[in-house]
């Protein structure tokens, strides 16, 4: 039975502004063939996007009286953000692990890409359990 899965990238948004254009277009290049073989594998992409810098974050809290407060962000103060993200279907999470290997490689590393985490999407069924 299919699964959706979400694919969240971190990066470093300041090595990431600075890393040369060459550099970048290769990562995008990257992640264009990432599309391609994730549905020439069978795992459609069903939603994501690029996010932009972090320093548009907006921060939406409710007091305890009810009124809505909004600050800017980012919450966390890593280096690390959220920098994009995929969602993805599948019924082979060993197949699709092994292509996110093609965004979480070394030259993401050098723009500041950490770890890529994969995160199954809660069903209903999880919900009652």
């Amino acid at each position: 039975m299919s699964q959706r899965y979400v694919i969240l990238l971190p990066g470093d948004e300041t090595a990431w502004e600075e890393a040369p254009q060459e550099h970048r277009d290769a990562v995008y290049a990257r992640h264009d063939e990432f599309g391609r073989r994730l549905r020439a594998g069978g795992h459609p992409v069903v939603g994501g996007a690029e996010l932009t810098h972090s320093r548009e974050t907006k921060l939406v809290r409710a007091d305890a009286d009810g009124r809505v407060l909004v600050s800017d962000g980012p919450f966390a103060e890593t280096t690390e953000q959220l920098t994009g993200y995929y969602e993805v279907e599948t019924d082979d999470l060993d197949g699709l692990l092994q292509l996110v290997g093609l965004v979480a490689g070394p030259d993401h590393d050098r723009a500041g890409m950490g770890a890529v985490e994969v995160r199954r999407v809660a069903t209903e069924e999880d919900r009652e359990a």
